[in-house]
């Protein structure tokens, strides 16, 4: 007579005999397929502001308050909604001379404010520097273009992205000899990737020549897909 033990285990052997086959995975063509969408930006946000300097921390202060406030109330006769612009940087600093011998001593201050403009419509961008400029904003920043409707472009994208890997899978499918099958799986790898191309020149003068560019929305994906035999 076997040994209870003995049994269990050999039933135990038998259970996981099918589970086992189960984990081997099907037959499978992984590839990537990659996709680029180029959309013109329709939003765009710049950083502009004062930069004022004076002997004394009160004199700064109140020389950039003055100044910004006028580059504010520029910003609204523009028509720039005061929900689009913020104030992004506020400082006061000393300024030291040079000295090489010891301690530089302060030879006046330096007050900064500037604000972040978010531009909804590009054509206006150049006009707005202008009036930045115009009001006597002289610490002119960045700019950055946006689309504010990425999603619908991206969805594009990731249809055009799986098409892409199935053109590859079925290369493979034909040069193995075999039948491309369903998709077993599909990933996107990564956060969907916006590449910007575009610049801005300098604003030196008024009517500040402003290149938008287009944003390019890359999107990646692995899929893989089951195979078979080639019918005969």
């Amino acid at each position: 007579m076997k040994h209870p033990l003995a049994l269990a285990v050999v039933a135990a052997t038998w259970l996981a005999a099918p589970a086992l086959a189960q984990t081997v995975p099907p037959p499978a063509i992984s590839v990537t397929g990659e996709a680029n969408v180029s959309v013109a930006p329709d939003q765009a946000q710049i950083d502009g502001g004062v930069t004022s300097e004076a002997k004394t921390a009160r004199e700064a202060s109140d020389a950039n308050n003055a100044a910004m406030g006028k580059v504010l109330l520029a910003l609204k006769g523009a028509g720039i909604e005061e929900k689009d612009y913020q104030t992004s940087r506020l400082s006061l600093q000393p300024q030291s001379a040079p000295n090489r011998a010891g301690p530089s001593p302060i030879v006046g201050y330096r007050a900064s404010n500037r604000v972040t403009v978010k531009i909804r419509d590009v054509a206006k961008v150049a006009n707005v520097i202008d009036v930045l400029v115009g009001a006597g904003a002289n610490d002119i920043g960045g700019i950055h273009f946006s689309v504010t409707q990425a999603s619908k472009y991206l969805d594009e994208a990731r249809e055009k992205a799986v098409a892409d890997a199935r053109r590859k899978a079925e290369i493979y499918a034909k040069t193995a000899g075999v039948t491309l099958g369903e998709p077993i799986s599909i990933t996107e790898e990564g956060a969907p990737t916006p590449l910007f191309r575009g610049k801005m020149a300098a604003p030196m003068a008024a009517s500040a020549p402003v290149a938008q560019g287009e944003e390019t929305l890359s999107v990646t994906v692995l899929v893989s897909w089951a195979i078979k035999p080639k019918e005969q």
